[in-house]
């Protein structure tokens, strides 16, 4: 494809993937996460031919201008869109297929200080909720979902959704997922602590009953009322 057709496409990436976007101008103007692109776009090509200073500083004046710090070594696919954009920090060694989605204060960090590949691989059709903190060489398979503020250290295998910290797969689905709803994954820790609680419920209720069966007196717990909220809290899903 050419450069200016890839232009174009960018440009159409964005009106697919977000509803806000009303017409070209203010896309071509008013989005940072185009300007990063179509700065790395150019850097990137620098970068492969050697022409070191250069991308780099071109790369840091698109971080000034847009708040997002891509560097010029790092590989990305086709209809790759970066949603508000604020705080993303894409590494060195970052491979991103095609159809990727990232929203603002993503960071595909590295952990190693060898000149190898070190940061993240993300294969096509991936997205990234806001926040999210993806860190080594590891790989995200196709179609899968990093919810906002998880921490993955692992690899994640196609179409699942990861969440937490670190982050586990909290589901798997054989189809093609188009969005994120957050509203609708589940929380591996309040599912842990909701158990906990009803655990303990049961004891309370057990020793209460031994108690009156061998005639001592219950002690009056001041906290009853407390924990009873919280585990209804979580039993129902609101957290605390």
């Amino acid at each position: 494809m050419g450069f200016f057709s890839t232009l174009r496409e960018d440009v159409r990436t964005i009106f697919a993937k977000d509803p806000a976007a009303r017409n070209v101008l203010e896309v071509v103007f008013l989005y940072p996460g185009l300007r990063a692109l179509w700065s790395h776009r150019v850097a990137h090509f620098l970068w492969t031919h050697r022409i070191h200073f250069l991308a780099r500083l071109l790369s840091e004046l698109s971080r000034w201008v847009s708040g997002i710090e891509i560097h010029p070594g790092a590989k990305i696919g086709r209809r790759f869109f970066i949603d508000h954009g604020m705080g993303v920090v894409i590494g060195e060694t970052t491979e991103i297929g095609d159809d990727v989605l990232l929203y603002q204060g993503v960071v595909l960090g590295g952990t190693a200080l060898e000149k190898t590949k070190r940061h993240p691989t993300l294969c096509d059709n991936v997205v990234v909720g806001a926040a999210a903190v993806l860190l080594g060489p590891i790989t995200v398979g196709e179609w899968a979902r990093v919810g906002a503020n998880s921490v993955v250290i692992k690899s994640v295998p196609s179409r699942v959704t990861v969440v937490g910290v670190p982050g586990r797969i909290v589901e798997d689905r054989g189809g093609h997922p188009e969005t994120l709803e957050h509203a609708k994954l589940s929380d591996p820790f309040s599912s842990v602590v909701g158990l906990l609680l009803e655990e303990n419920a049961s004891i309370e209720s057990r020793l209460k009953s031994l108690e009156k069966a061998s005639g001592l007196a219950t002690p009056e717990r001041k906290l009853d009322e407390e924990l009873t909220k919280a585990q209804d809290a979580f039993i129902n899903g609101g957290g605390i």
